[in-house]
């Protein structure tokens, strides 16, 4: 980690429901919650509790030097709406391919 900048992981509680143009995509009560310095709180989700089914591999990466390199997944009406990281880095080894979220319900 550069001097100052933090990322915390932790077992979420709540639910957490991600719905884009009125179809569920995912919902989880366990989401891993990750705090990191200078971005909003993300929720990262099981795979087993996202719709894979609805969701398309795209061929973006993006690369952070404290998580690692990113792979996303599309819709035809939103591109890019989720990434994972299938190889990060130890620090954050628990979000291994767990998927977020730009845009998350939290009840």
């Amino acid at each position: 980690m550069a001097e100052g900048h933090t990322i915390t992981i932790e077992q979420g509680t709540r639910h957490v429901r991600v719905v884009h143009g009125g179809q569920v995509l995912a919902e989880s009560e366990r989401p891993l919650v990750l705090r990191e310095t200078g971005c909003p709180v993300r929720y990262y989700l099981p795979p087993e509790d996202v719709r894979l089914d609805l969701l398309t591999p795209s061929g973006t990466r993006t690369h952070c030097p404290f998580k690692g390199t990113a792979s996303y997944w599309s819709r035809p009406d939103g591109a890019d709406l989720a990434w994972a990281y299938p190889d990060p880095e130890p620090g954050v080894a628990g979000i291994k391919d767990h998927l977020c979220f730009y845009e998350t319900d939290v009840v």
